[in-house]
């Protein structure tokens, strides 16, 4: 499965699951990983490296400023030096991610069908008496 072609799960779906597996309201669990994901930002802001264990690190780090060209022009263009967010994927979660995607690759799809053999074209009407 390429990139394009995961689905796209959802903060509100996230926090669908996480209520019904928990007993406690959307409301509240909504409530909560705002306050999580708006802890993360605040943190990156202020230029702190966060990091959890075996999921991973998120830091931010500065692009050095760098001469661009524009592909249409062609003419040379100063790009900014600039703060980027990094993310380092913790190893439980890589392991996860491989295993399953492995586990994936080695199920064999479902068998499909024989393609269907074409049947010859049908001969146009004929107008002759005979």
């Amino acid at each position: 499965m390429s990139d394009s072609d995961a689905p796209t799960v959802t903060k509100k779906e996230l926090v669908n699951r996480i209520s019904e597996e928990t007993g406690h309201t959307k409301v509240v669990v909504k409530e909560i990983v705002q306050r999580f994901l708006d802890e993360i930002i605040g943190e990156l802001v202020a230029g702190h490296r966060l990091e959890f264990r075996e999921f991973g690190v998120f830091e931010v780090k500065v692009r050095a400023e760098r001469v661009a060209q524009n592909p249409r022009t062609l003419e040379k263009v100063k790009v900014p030096a600039k703060r980027v967010v990094k993310f380092k994927v913790g190893r439980e979660m890589r392991e996860r991610v491989v295993e399953e995607a492995e586990r994936k690759a080695r199920t064999p799809p479902p068998a499909a069908a024989p393609p269907a053999r074409p049947q010859p074209p049908k001969p146009p009407p004929s107008n002759s008496p005979f």
